[in-house]
Formats: structure tokens, C-alpha cells, sequence
């Protein structure tokens, strides 16, 4: 098969792959994290395999442990977690009529020093402003209820994610054997190598990024809680978890921190002191977690993270967003690859002789 029909079957299969995920985008998410638990499992499953255990059996009580593990930490966490977030919805309209009873004083002081037109400008700017901030939360609020969040979807996660995860790792290492078999001889090493690239990236970052969101999110929360301020807990938790987008997590959990702080206390002590959690927590991570969970092995630059992320989410919803990393990493480890080959084939083109003068005249 020449070069040309090679790439043609590459093109043709991608475009396929990624037409599949677009039209079954709805209901990928269970098979999605079924997958991604069996990968991150499977290393233990061979582990009680190597200590006589059958590959079923282990399975089995891998799968268990999982979900009796998740299941108690979901209930030593989710009953304070509720009762934040009812709190929290229950403030939420006195906190905007306080809101906006200060920007009107603040636009009463205001009007006697600045120029009418510019306030009415100003004027016509916020009632935009607040017309578009309706319409995004409305939205927001009918793609969550009918989106991936809908509780068809929430039970089918619960129902069908233990199921998928479970036969895809007692199956993994057989389904692997077969993809193996399907490699062309000729390039069967080279890819199995670039595989193994992708895998030592996808793993660490993974695994790395996931220890540094749980670190954080600890931290935040116990930080937050312990200087007393209201849905510290919600808040801290929430930045945590998103941390795995880079300065996310801490930039949406500053911002909300800070504010509530506002509304809170009198002063602004309090809120300094919540500025300072959330840049103490950056400092350790970007000079001690990082570094040592993550490290430079992974080599996916958060740039790069983010527009996956952004990408995937845009096109194929929350599929999108499940499969960007690992699709990130893929791409990543191609475009090395490729990068590399196209180097060794200059390094390794013959120079033509330059011509002499004698030529030359």
C-alpha cells in the first residue's frame, strides 16, 4: 500500500471516528468513563493475576472495591456538599438585591460627578449586560436539565458505567491482543512504540493531575471552612475539581471566595486572608505538586489542555470534553513523532557539493 492510499485510510478512518462521536455524543458518557476506569484498574487486576487470582475473579472484586469505595466517600461528603448548595440557593436573592441596592448608591454618588450622557451609557451597557446574563442562565439551566446532567443520563452513569467497566477489564488484555494482531508488520513495532508513548502520557498526566485536584480540593475546602466562611466547603471542593483545567479551578474559586467574603464579613480583612488561601495553594502547586506529581514526563502544555477541553466540549459536548485529553495526548505524541522523523530525514539528506570557482567563472 503506497503512502498516499495509507494516508487516505487514516483521513477516512478519523473523519469516521470522529462523525461516530458527534452522532452518539448523548450517550458516550457511560461508555467513556467505563473505559477510562478499566484503564487505570487494569494494572491492579494484573497484579492479583501475578499472585494466582483468576482474571474474573480479580476483575470482580476490583470493580467492587471501586464502587464501595466511591459509594462511602459520596456519602461521607455529599450530605454536607447539599446542605451548602440549599443554603446557598436560599441566599442567592438576598445577596442580589444587596447587590444591586449598592450599585445604585454607587450610581447615585456617581451621577452628580459624571457627565449625563456617560451614565446613560453606562446605563444602557448593564440593562444589556443583565439581559444576556438572563439568557446565558437560562440557557445554562435547559442544557443541564435536558443535557448530560438530565437524570436519565445521571442514572444510566450509575447503572451501566459499573457494567462497562467491569467486562472491558476483565476483557482488556484479550482486546488489546486482538488491536495487536491488526497492526501491519511493517510498521508494527513503530506503532506499539508510539502507544506506549501515548500511554506513559495519558497515565501520568492523568494520574498526576488527578492527585494535584485532590490535594487542592482538600485544602481549599479545610482552608476555606476553618476561617468561617459560608459555603467554604462548595467552594473549595468546586475549585479542586475543576483544577485539571490550568488556572481555572483557582481563578473561578478566588472569584467566588473573595466575593462571598464581601457580602459576608465587614472589612476587607477577611477577604485579603481568602486571597491569600487560594495564592498559598497556586504557590504549592506550581513549585511542589506539579513538579513532583505531574513533573516534565508528560508533556502536555496547558495551552494545549485548555483548547482540547474547549474544543471538545464545543463540538461534541460532554463526550467532547471526556475524550479531549486523551485525544490531546494522541495528537501530542503523533505530532512528536512526526516532528522527529521530519529531523532524522534533514540531518540524514545528503549535502551537494559546493560548486567551485573555477565553476562558478
Amino acid at each position: 500500500m503506497t503512502a498516499s492510499r495509507q494516508l487516505l485510510w487514516f483521513a477516512g478512518g478519523l473523519l469516521a471516528f470522529l462523525a461516530l462521536i458527534w452522532l452518539f455524543n448523548a450517550i458516550l458518557a457511560p461508555f467513556v468513563i467505563g473505559m477510562a476506569i478499566a484503564y487505570f484498574l487494569d494494572p491492579v487486576c494484573d497484579r492479583l493475576e501475578r499472585v494466582g487470582m483468576s482474571r474474573t475473579l480479580a476483575t470482580l472484586v476490583v470493580t467492587l472495591l471501586f464502587v464501595i469505595g466511591l459509594a462511602l466517600l459520596v456519602a461521607l461528603i455529599a450530605p454536607l456538599v447539599v446542605s451548602e448548595v440549599i443554603q446557598l440557593a436560599g441566599q442567592l436573592p438576598a445577596w442580589f438585591e444587596s447587590l444591586r441596592a449598592q450599585l445604585g448608591e454607587l450610581a447615585q454618588s456617581l451621577q452628580s460627578r459624571v457627565d449625563p450622557l456617560v451614565m446613560e451609557r453606562v446605563r444602557s451597557v448593564l440593562v444589556g449586560s443583565q439581559e444576556r446574563l438572563a439568557s446565558w442562565a437560562t440557557s445554562l439551566a435547559r442544557d443541564v436539565l435536558s443535557g448530560g446532567f438530565a437524570l436519565f443520563n445521571v442514572v444510566s452513569l450509575l447503572l451501566i458505567t459499573p457494567i462497562v467497566a467491569f467486562y472491558l477489564l476483565r476483557d482488556w488484555d484479550r482486546l488489546i491482543a486482538e488491536g495487536d494482531k491488526l497492526l501491519p508488520p511493517a510498521y508494527a513495532e513503530t506503532i506499539r512504540e508510539q502507544v506506549r508513548e501515548v500511554d506513559r502520557t495519558l497515565s501520568g498526566f492523568v494520574r498526576g493531575t488527578g492527585t494535584v485536584c485532590i490535594v487542592l480540593g482538600t485544602y481549599y475546602a479545610l482552608g476555606l471552612t476553618l476561617v468561617g466562611l459560608d459555603f467554604g466547603l462548595v467552594i473549595g471542593i468546586t475549585a479542586g475539581l475543576i483544577s485539571f483545567v490550568p488556572y481555572l479551578g483557582a481563578t473561578l474559586g478566588l472569584v467566588a471566595s473573595v466575593g462571598t467574603a464581601l457580602v459576608q464579613f465587614d472589612g476587607y480583612l477577611m477577604a485579603v486572608l481568602v486571597a491569600v488561601i487560594f495564592f498559598a495553594g497556586q504557590f504549592v502547586e506550581g513549585n511542589i505538586l506539579q513538579p513532583t506529581l505531574v513533573g516534565e514526563r508528560v508533556r502536555l502544555h496547558p495551552v494545549w489542555v485548555i483548547f482540547a477541553l474547549l474544543a471538545g466540549g464545543l463540538l461534541f459536548g460532554f463526550a467532547g470534553v471526556l475524550l479531549a485529553v486523551p485525544i490531546a495526548a494522541v495528537v501530542g505524541v503523533l505530532v512528536r513523532f512526526a516532528v522527529g522523523q521530519y529531523k532524522a530525514r534533514i540531518v540524514a539528506a545528503p549535502t551537494l557539493p559546493a560548486a567551485s570557482k573555477d565553476e562558478g567563472r
